[in-house]
């Protein structure tokens, strides 16, 4: 069987927690967590960066930084994963969902105007893929109405859009190194702050709500509860496993986009089926290939012919708005993302996926599209 995705071992992990277990410094905020932090800053100009135990836990701590409380609204794409509304549910939010852009699986700015309110509080902008929302128009459409917005970057480390590494461009930037992405650390995240007035609150509530770190660095004689806060950076075990994973980020991505090419350029003209196509000035980092399908029955074809000659595939999101957790009689009917979940495919894209495998995979679909 081809897998889906396969984790990227650099081979340097062992030694990196080897070294923590033997330093005795487990706990996490040492070391590796500064030598992490000091490459987020100077190879992506991430100013305020902090490790996070993951994309949630920062996306976590972005609501409490934002005061999201009951009253509030937020809104995120429908076509996404669940934890780009959790947190904000958890502070008593309501979610107002947004559609997708027909010929990609982002969030439309268009639709933005008319579900802002004066209870917005914030934009969630998730880059699907790694390919980037269009956040010049998204920034645009916030700060007319001073409206915050959050990039959950969580499949984009590495991606660009008009030169801007993905993460920088709102206020907030929120990463994921979960098991299935480009680089990893098992579980663990990011969060990046791009607005300086939340930094000294964001490093309290980091430290569990005290001023454990002005402590550290022998600013305040003791330590003391001044927020609330949780223990939301990660072990230094986990921080060892991702700076040994960090020194081959660029590598990576560009065998990873290597792949993303291929496809593209196999399967681009085949009928029926369409691909989401990146502007010329949004550099995605190739975290996933997807295609569209005409409908859910032939998409379920594709599956099982793949599945059946030995190739992993999946779709993706179900709208959050049809969920069990979010649906109502008056949902609206939001086209786009219905329109993605219906169709859409992901097919086999890791670090050193071989030539050869991918052609058996574009073989296959070649085949199935055929006799559809």
């Amino acid at each position: 069987m081809i897998p889906l995705h396969k984790p990227f071992i650099s081979g340097q992990e062992i030694k990196y927690i080897e070294e923590v277990i033997n330093s005795g410094e487990l706990s996490g905020n040492g070391k590796y967590t500064e030598l992490c932090h000091q490459v987020f800053q100077e190879k992506f100009n991430f100013t305020n960066a902090m490790l996070t135990d993951s994309c949630t836990a920062a996306l976590d701590m972005i609501s409490i930084l934002l005061n999201i409380s009951p009253g509030d609204e937020v809104i995120v794409p429908s076509f996404t994963y669940i934890t780009s509304a959790n947190p904000f549910v958890l502070k008593g939010a309501k979610i107002v969902y947004a559609d997708s852009l027909p010929n990609n699986p982002n969030i439309d700015p268009a639709q933005l105007p008319k579900l802002i309110s004066n209870k917005t509080k914030a934009i969630v902008a998730m880059h699907y893929g790694g390919i980037a929302c269009e956040m010049d128009e998204i920034m645009q459409i916030a700060n007319a109405h001073n409206i915050y917005v959050i990039e959950d970057a969580a499949h984009s480390l590495g991606a660009t859009y008009k030169d801007r590494f993905l993460g920088s461009i709102g206020h907030f930037g929120a990463f994921s190194f979960h098991a299935t992405k480009n680089i990893t650390s098992g579980h663990g995240g990011l969060l990046i702050i791009n607005d300086e007035k939340f930094v000294e609150r964001a490093e309290i509530i980091w430290e569990k709500g005290t001023n454990r770190k002005m402590f550290l660095e022998g600013e305040v004689n003791k330590y003391e509860w001044f927020d609330v806060g949780l223990s939301f950076y990660p072990s230094e075990i986990t921080a060892a496993f991702l700076w040994a994973q960090l020194q081959y980020l660029f590598e990576i991505n560009a065998g990873r986009v290597k792949s993303w090419n291929y496809y593209y350029r196999a399967l681009k003209d085949l009928p029926e089926i369409e691909l989401p196509t990146p502007e010329i000035y949004a550099k995605h980092n190739a975290h996933l290939f997807c295609l569209k399908a005409p409908s859910r029955e032939k998409r379920n074809i594709l599956l099982q012919e793949l599945k059946k000659n030995g190739i992993m595939a999946a779709f993706h999101y179900l709208p959050l708005h049809l969920s069990p957790f979010a649906k109502t009689a008056e949902t609206t009917k939001l086209e786009n993302a219905e329109m993605w979940a219906e169709g859409l495919v992901r097919i086999p894209l890791y670090y050193g996926l071989s030539e050869a495998e991918q052609k058996m995979v574009v073989d296959q679909i070649k085949r199935t599209v055929q006799n559809w």
